[in-house]
C-alpha cells in the first residue's frame, strides 16, 4: 500500500523570500524521507495553490493525502482557513490534517541552532536573556502557547526568556520585540538575542528584526532547519495512525 501523500500547506505572501525557504524546507524534508511523495501548496499570493495541488491529485488518481500546515501554532488559519479548502477537495480524495509543528522539543532545538549560527555559544547560555518572537495572533489558544514555550525554554539554562510579539497593538498585555529587548536589559543579562520564532522571512519577520536593532544578537528564521523538517515528518506520521477522521472518501 502506496504511503499518502504529503502536502505541505503554507500561508504564501508576495515577499519572494517566503516561498524560496519554503521550497528550501520542502527539499529537506524529501532528503530524509526519499520515498515520500511531498508536495507544496499555497492559501493565498503563491502558486500552486492548495486546490490545484489537490485537483492534480485527484487526476492521478491519488487517493489518500496528509495536509500539513506549515504553522507554529493553531490559530485561524488552522481552525478555518485550511479545514475550509481542504472541505473543497475532490471527493475520491481521502484527507487528513495533521496538526499544526508547535510547540515541540525540536523547535526549541532549531531555535538555539539560530542562535548559535549567529554568533551565541553554548557558554553565553546563562549570561543571555532571549526573546521569543512571535509574529502574534488574536487567538488566546496561539498566545498561551507562545508564553508557555517562553517558560519553557527559560528552563534550559537562559538568563531569562521573553515572549514578543511583531503585531502591533495584540494580543494586549505582551510586549513587542524592542520593549522587551529593554525588559531584558533592565534585568541585567549581559546579553540579549532575539529568536524569530517564525518559519519564513516576509513583512513581519522584517518587523521583528527592526524591533532587534538594540539586541547583540539577532537570529535567522527557522526556515529548512533540520529539526524544523524532522517536525513535519513527526506530525505526517501521527496523522496517518488509524482512528484519524479523513475528509472524504
Amino acid at each position: 500500500m502506496n504511503a499518502p501523500v504529503l502536502l505541505v500547506i503554507a500561508h504564501g505572501s508576495r515577499d519572494p523570500r517566503h516561498a524560496a525557504t519554503v521550497h528550501a524546507l520542502v527539499r529537506r524534508v524529501r532528503s530524509l524521507r526519499p520515498g515520500l511523495r511531498v508536495e507544496t501548496g499555497f492559501l493565498d499570493f503563491n502558486i500552486p495553490s492548495v486546490q490545484g495541488v489537490l485537483e492534480s491529485l485527484a487526476a492521478e488518481g491519488v487517493r489518500d493525502v496528509v495536509a500539513l500546515p506549515l504553522l507554529l501554532t493553531r490559530a485561524f488559519h488552522a481552525k478555518a482557513d485550511i479545514p475550509a479548502v481542504l472541505q473543497k477537495s475532490p471527493r475520491q480524495l481521502r484527507i487528513r490534517q495533521a496538526d499544526v509543528l508547535g510547540p515541540s522539543p525540536l523547535l526549541l532545538g532549531a531555535l538555539e541552532r539560530r542562535l548559535y549560527e549567529a554568533g551565541l555559544t553554548p557558554g553565553d547560555k546563562s549570561s543571555t536573556g532571549v526573546v521569543l518572537a512571535s509574529a502574534g495572533s488574536t487567538d488566546p489558544e496561539a498566545i498561551a502557547v507562545i508564553a508557555a514555550i517562553a517558560r519553557e525554554w527559560r528552563h534550559t539554562g537562559w538568563c531569562a526568556v521573553r515572549p514578543a510579539f511583531a503585531s502591533a497593538g495584540y494580543p494586549a498585555g505582551f510586549p513587542r520585540t524592542e520593549d522587551a529587548v529593554r525588559e531584558l536589559r533592565a534585568l541585567g543579562c549581559s546579553r540579549v538575542a532575539v529568536a524569530p520564532y517564525v518559519l519564513a522571512p516576509g513583512f513581519l519577520p522584517d518587523r521583528i528584526a527592526r524591533g532587534a536593532t538594540d539586541a547583540d544578537v539577532l537570529a535567522d528564521v527557522l526556515g529548512p532547519a533540520p529539526e524544523v523538517a524532522r517536525v513535519l515528518l513527526e506530525r505526517y506520521e501521527a496523522a496517518r495512525r488509524p482512528g484519524l477522521a479523513a475528509i472524504g472518501a
